[in-house]
């Protein structure tokens, strides 16, 4: 059964960061909300898997200890 993988994953973490943050560079809030959209779905389709997929919004969806705390 397949499951979402948390362990480091990236090749090149800082070139996809840098890639996306020059993505979003001068974009309005709605044109960056609509690029994450897009990409969110271009990366679910590519993962398929309902289960995967699950997982993943159910880790997103809970707070993070930072927001718990408001630090």
């Amino acid at each position: 059964m397949p499951r979402l993988e948390l362990n480091p994953n990236f090749t090149d973490p800082d070139a996809f960061y840098a890639a996306l943050t020059e993505l979003h560079r001068e974009r309005s809030e709605a044109e960056s909300e609509r690029i994450n959209a897009r990409l969110i779905l271009l990366l679910a389709n590519h993962i398929g898997v309902q289960q995967v997929l699950e997982e993943a919004l159910a880790i997103a969806g809970t707070a993070s200890p930072d927001r718990q705390t408001g630090k």
